[in-house]
């Protein structure tokens, strides 16, 4: 026998080694295509700005379809720029109803949609930024006689909040429009007339008989800054 022959060396035809080497190759190349055409099974397809911070809570909604911001002038920047206003979302990582409102309204493709046509959507951890949750947690409480986590506060491009409330169920219930309906609502009243929104913010009668007119609700009012606090808050 010869030696040469026995040291691994391939004594197939070359067609057939050919042969082989463009089957491996091909299904190599169906393979890496496969995994490229979609997210792996469990992974959102979405990410949004929260992706990049640090905080637990704003973590959990990275994959949202709602077009997230954090807190800050980006955000502030876009709201002035499209002339849009900015709906505020806060609460943190182990918020019971934070995680339910989440799950029924920030999830839903449908309602995103109208999120991210009609306003700016900022999110807030309280842990994170008690300031900003103290400022905009005393107009809810001064506004509807209670507050509570998540909050749900809209604001006018330069930060004024103009309508405030706590969770919003997703279709009407408890009493309570549902949000779908308050964000639509509201987006209407916004493109009718932003500058008396935005200019009116010291008058309690406007705020009223505009609340009346579109929400409907007891729990959500809009009222004057300057209304005296009601100390009293549900917890969430």
């Amino acid at each position: 026998m010869n030696n040469s022959l026995s040291h691994g060396r391939d004594l197939r035809p070359p067609k057939t080694r050919d042969f082989r080497f463009g089957i491996l190759a091909l299904t190599c190349l169906v393979t890496s295509n496969h995994i490229a055409a979609g997210p792996a099974p469990g992974v959102s397809e979405h990410t949004n700005r929260l992706g990049q911070e640090k905080s637990p809570y704003l973590l959990q909604h990275a994959h949202n379809p709602v077009d997230w911001y954090p807190w800050g002038e980006e955000a502030f920047a876009k709201a002035r720029r499209e002339n849009k206003p900015i709906f505020l979302s806060v609460g943190y990582s182990t918020c019971h109803w934070c995680h339910v409102m989440a799950h029924e309204s920030f999830e839903n493709e449908e309602v995103a949609a109208i999120m991210n046509r009609e306003f700016v959507n900022i999110k807030v951890d309280r842990e994170e930024r008690p300031d900003v949750d103290r400022v905009y947690m005393t107009f809810v409480q001064a506004t509807t006689g209670g507050g509570g986590w998540p909050m749900s506060v809209w604001l006018t491009p330069d930060l004024k909040p103009f309508v405030g409330g706590t969770y919003f169920p997703p279709e009407d219930r408890y009493g309570q429009p549902g949000f779908k309906k308050v964000l639509e609502r509201i987006a209407a009243a916004w493109k009718q007339d932003h500058e008396k929104i935005a200019g009116q913010g010291a008058s309690i009668k406007f705020w009223v008989l505009l609340t009346n007119s579109l929400l409907a609700a007891s729990t959500l009012v809009m009222a004057d800054l300057g209304a005296p606090q009601n100390s009293r808050a549900r917890s969430r």
